[in-house]
Parts: C-alpha cells; sequence; structure tokens
C-alpha cells in the first residue's frame, strides 16, 4: 500500500493543469503539494515530460529536499521547494512555471507595476522580481539558495508571503504559492495573465500611471478585507 497515495495526487493533478492552463511546455515547471503531518511533500519528477506522468511517479521528498520515496529523480528544483515549505510553515504548495510573459519581466529584471483592478483584486503591490543571484549562490548550492533569495527578497521589500503569494527571481522565472498547491496553480496562472497585460499595457502607453490607490485598496479589500463581499461566500 502507497503511504503517499493521496498526496502523489493531489501534486499529480496540479502539475497536470500546467500545460492545461498554457503556463509551461515540454519538461518546463514543477508543482509540489505538501502533508505537514508527515513532513513530506510531492513534487513532480525531473525532466519527464507531463504526457507521460502519472500520479505513482511523483517523488517523496522531506523538507531538507532529500527523497523520501519514489523511483524517479525529484524535480531539480526541489530543493527551493524545500527551503519555502520549511520556513514558511503555513502554505501548502509550491509552483514554479517558464510561462512566457512572466518569465520575459523576470529575464527584464522588473517588476511588474500595478495598472489595472486584476491586479489589484490579487495583490497591493508591484510583483517582486528579487535580483539575480550572487555568483557565490549560483556555484554553490544553487537551488537551495535560490529559495533563500525569494524570501529574501520578500524581507527587504517588507512583503508578507501570506498576502503575496508569487515573485519573479530575476534572469530566471516565477514561484508562487498558497495555502494549497491549488491556490499555488491558480496564482501562477495570475501571474502569467496580469503580466501579459502589463506587458501589453505599455506598448499601448509606455507612460501608463499606477493604479490609484482607492481602486487598489478598495479591488483587494472587496475580495480578502474583514468585510469582502466578492463571491457567494460572505
Amino acid at each position: 500500500m502507497d503511504t503517499y497515495k493521496s498526496l502523489r495526487m493531489e501534486a499529480y493533478e496540479a502539475n497536470m493543469k500546467l500545460p492545461q492552463l498554457g503556463l509551461v511546455l515540454f519538461t518546463f515547471g514543477n508543482a509540489s503539494a505538501v502533508d505537514r503531518g508527515k513532513g513530506v511533500f510531492a513534487i513532480k519528477p525531473s525532466g519527464v515530460p507531463y504526457k507521460d506522468l502519472r500520479p505513482e511517479d511523483m517523488v517523496i521528498c522531506d523538507f531538507e529536499g532529500q527523497q523520501v520515496d519514489g523511483k524517479l529523480r525529484p524535480s531539480s528544483d526541489t530543493k527551493t521547494h524545500a527551503v519555502l515549505y520549511k520556513e514558511w510553515t503555513d502554505i501548502g504548495g509550491v509552483v514554479h512555471t517558464h510561462s512566457t510573459y512572466g518569465t520575459a519581466w523576470a529575464q527584464a529584471i522588473k517588476d511588474i507595476p500595478i495598472f489595472g483592478t486584476t491586479h489589484a483584486d490579487h495583490l497591493t503591490t508591484k510583483i517582486p522580481c528579487a535580483p539575480p543571484m550572487k555568483d557565490e549562490y549560483i556555484l554553490g548550492d544553487y537551488e537551495h539558495m535560490t529559495g533563500y533569495q525569494i524570501i529574501d527578497c520578500l524581507t527587504e521589500k517588507n512583503l508578507d508571503y501570506r498576502t503575496n503569494e508569487m515573485i519573479l527571481v530575476g534572469s530566471h522565472a516565477p514561484f508562487t504559492w498558497g495555502n494549497t498547491v491549488e491556490k499555488a496553480v491558480y496564482n501562477s496562472a495570475v501571474c502569467e495573465e496580469v503580466a501579459k497585460m502589463a506587458f501589453l499595457t505599455l506598448q499601448i502607453n509606455p507612460k501608463t500611471p499606477a493604479l490609484k490607490e482607492t481602486l487598489i485598496k478598495k479591488h483587494f479589500e472587496r475580495k480578502h478585507g474583514d468585510s469582502s463581499y466578492y463571491g457567494q461566500g460572505c
């Protein structure tokens, strides 16, 4: 009997949504889901095309990035996921893609400006872009330090990972997370769509101003504030 069957299925279903949403090509990207009770997470195996993936292929790792169970080698980004799970003890899923527009902003080493209410429905600030990593990080434990590059960037910008669930790693690509892996996948799709909208906005008007603070506050709080009224849950 597979002790991790449900966790593997959760991670598998999240990974399969990435090509469905147009967020990955070939073997690019990965999603993982955590089981806090068991102290492990399930992640896509390295280099396996999505069309060939099976639930039983998901690899189980601990928060040090060490493989606990599974026949295949885990994603090369496993240590980045492990750092985020270890340091942020209330997240349930992590997603990494090389989606086109998000990655283009990351390669340009630019935060994604907040131009419209679609962006403000999800966060009140620019989507941050962490600076490219130092040479000693790249030449050292690269994937492990990528996790700390993400954490350090949010800390330096005084951003809370609970309300800012997406980031670009400069010269690399987007990472997202959430309280579940489904939410992390959703955030990945939002990041890409907002990146695309911001890019197109600047093509139409390179001098487009940032969204008004009153609109930012209104749109974020109607979905996430104490008196939120968006949807059917209130």
